[in-house]
């Protein structure tokens, strides 16, 4: 089975649950299994949530005034892209453990109550695969992937 949509929504909060229950019910109705389907959307409002707070700096009815949410599932894997044409991801920083060329995203802040920097790592957690990436002139697109596992009993299966 194969299900694919995309979403223009507007950069407002009341889109960020819109687009997460868009997702939790086609996973439900193809018979993804209940836990699969809650990391996936929570990962999903994590990018939504950024790209509603960070994903443009025009005025009203500028294209930076919206973001696209794109989910695929595919056979046994569900892949999820969120763009916006914002300013993009701050320079990254290299990290101290990985090979020289290997970048990661921005750290969290430090403080244990801090209240914004741990969607992007929220995210590489609740995935199998996540891609942060800059979109030079276009904004930034956060994308990322898992493999789905399916309830026992589902109708409608990875075919």
């Amino acid at each position: 089975m194969s299900i694919w949509w995309s979403l223009h929504l507007r950069r407002e909060a009341a889109s960020v649950p819109l687009a997460r229950r868009l997702l939790l019910s086609a996973m439900e109705t193809a018979g993804v299994d209940p836990d699969i389907s809650f990391d996936l959307s929570l990962a999903l409002s994590e990018a939504c949530a950024n790209a509603v707070e960070h994903g443009g700096t025009g005025g009203p009815g500028a294209a930076s005034q919206v973001y696209r949410v794109t989910a695929f599932l595919d056979g046994e894997r569900c892949r999820i892209e969120v763009t916006d044409s914002g300013p993009g991801f701050p320079a990254r920083q290299k990290r101290r453990t990985a090979p020289q060329n290997v970048l990661t995203h921005p750290a969290a802040p430090t403080g244990t109550w801090a209240e914004s920097g741990r969607g992007l790592g929220l995210i590489e957690e609740l995935s199998d695969h996540a891609d942060f990436r800059n979109r030079p002139g276009r904004g930034a697109m956060v994308s990322f992937d898992k493999a789905l596992k399916w309830r026992e009993d589902a109708l409608l299966r990875a075919s």
